[in-house]
């Protein structure tokens, strides 16, 4: 991984979670559904998105290419997914990289019966199942992780009468990380998620069937009510004879990934009971407690970073000001080929409003410090805007560890807090003054017992199988 420059644009500065799932059950035009759907979860990943339908007569359709879901769908696409049953996918590349066959869902050809799968998250243990399936006698199509899990649904040329479900279980009882998976065969849905609870799936009715999606945000679009989460640890199987349950483990955590309400999450979103605005905007309100800073005025950074101004202005009693504009229109700016170009990009997606600033002693609240880079562009915005002063207050702890489950950050070199104490990267952000949220108030800010917070404690609820130490090496090289 490549160091940023200073001068990279702030489109850069973005964590990016690996996708999100879709799925619709016994509902008419359940394709056109899925498009909807998938628009409302664009927010995790804008790299690529398919489809694949289920006709009357059980044959499966996809369409997929590179782009948002507006660029790859249309009209007379849409209308080539009839059927009643169908799942999509968005995604950012993580593990795998891009190229549109690692852009799902995938769709696999079996003489027992086609099926269709979509996956959200990271497998850890991919690089080893991968090396044993190929000794095996498997060939991959693709090099995303998500691939694996069909495989080892394959893998057996025994028991192939048994009910798929069996055989799914057996796979996911060999794959170890963090996984929300989606599988379509002509009859039903299966969705599957991972037994530490690492990544979030709802399901929701409409009319007589159901929908299943990463985030609940996506059932207020479509029309449809919220039923239940799946549970870790759990396949929900969803067909014309309703759904039902089956785990296929008993070992089950609750350790939500901790960025999904900080960072990922749309805040119109409830994940495992709790609302995600709700959450940002409490640990706003603690961020103030642990946190004060005598300034006049609260700035948060667009637009995840809002809900948690919102609640440090209410528990400080600081008016809380639109200081900075995000332009939500903007291009890839990362693509322009000249520094100045870039620059005028940066300045394009984020700006800050002098009038509201200048003169003012400002308390900048965003939600993480990754790389640095932009914390550091932001505050110099606002400097050259005419603050005063400048104290930055993070609605979470330092992000010193990388991610392994589906996050884009997998080595200690591109974290600035893995390298620099709190002073030094006050220093380096330029800030007046920099402090962080506690782990134990994240838990409070949403009533919970646990969460993933490796990427803050290191603390890693599984066996990594050697992904910590290809991160050390990375950091050497």
């Amino acid at each position: 991984m490549h160091k940023e420059s200073i001068m990279q644009p702030i489109c850069d500065r973005e964590l990016h979670e690996e996708c999100g799932v879709f799925g619709v059950v016994g509902v008419p035009d359940a394709a056109n559904l899925t498009y909807y759907g998938l628009h409302s979860l664009q927010h995790r990943g804008q790299e690529g998105c398919g489809i694949v339908s289920v006709s009357k007569e059980g044959a499966m359709r996809r369409v997929r290419g590179e782009g948002l879901v507006t660029e790859v769908f249309n009209e007379a696409k849409l209308a080539n997914l009839a059927g009643d049953m169908a799942i999509g996918h968005v995604r950012y590349s993580t593990a795998g990289g891009g190229g549109t066959e690692n852009i799902q869902p995938f769709l696999f050809h079996h003489n027992t019966g086609d099926f269709a799968l979509a996956h959200n998250g990271n497998i850890v243990n991919a690089d080893l199942l991968r090396n044993y399936l190929e000794n095996k006698g498997s060939l991959f199509q693709s090099t995303s992780d998500s691939e694996v899990f069909a495989h080892l649904i394959k893998k057996e040329v025994r028991n192939h009468n048994r009910p798929r479900i069996y055989s799914i279980i057996e796979a996911l009882n060999m794959l170890e990380g963090a996984f929300a998976f989606l599988v379509m065969t002509a009859n039903r849905i299966y969705a599957c998620r991972d037994k530490h609870g690492l990544r979030p799936l709802s399901i929701g009715k409409l009319g007589d069937g159901y929908v299943v999606s990463s985030e609940t945000c996506a059932f207020e679009v479509v029309g449809a009510e919220f039923v239940r989460d799946v549970e870790p640890g759990e396949i929900v199987t969803i067909d014309r004879h309703g759904i039902r349950s089956s785990d296929y483990s008993m070992f089950k955590r609750h350790m939500m990934c901790a960025m999904e309400y900080i960072y990922f999450a749309r805040p119109d979103s409830d994940i495992e009971g709790r609302n995600v605005h709700a959450f940002r905007k409490e640990s706003g309100r603690l961020l103030y407690k642990e946190a004060p800073a005598d300034a006049d005025i609260v700035v948060g950074v667009p637009d995840s970073s809002l809900s948690a101004a919102m609640g440090y202005a209410e528990a400080s009693g600081l008016p809380y000001e639109m200081g900075l504009i995000k332009n939500k229109y903007i291009g890839r700016t990362f693509i322009q080929p000249s520094q100045s170009m870039r620059e005028k990009g940066v300045r394009m997606k984020l700006s800050s409003v002098s009038g509201i600033v200048s003169g003012q002693r400002v308390v900048l609240i965003d939600d993480s410090i990754v790389r640095g880079t932009t914390s550091r562009r932001i505050v110099r915005l606002l400097r050259e805007a005419g603050a005063t002063e400048v104290h930055v207050r993070i609605a979470s702890p330092p992000f010193k560890n990388p991610c392994f489950y589906g996050v884009d950050t997998s080595t200690y070199e591109e974290l600035l807090c893995a390298r620099m104490s709190v002073p030094e990267a006050c220093e380096y952000i330029g800030a007046d003054s920099l402090a962080y949220l506690s782990p134990d108030a994240l838990l409070k800010a949403g009533n919970r017992c646990e969460l993933c917070m490796a990427c803050f404690t290191g603390n890693y609820p599984t066996s990594l199988y050697g992904t910590i130490e290809e991160a050390n090496k990375k950091e050497k090289c």
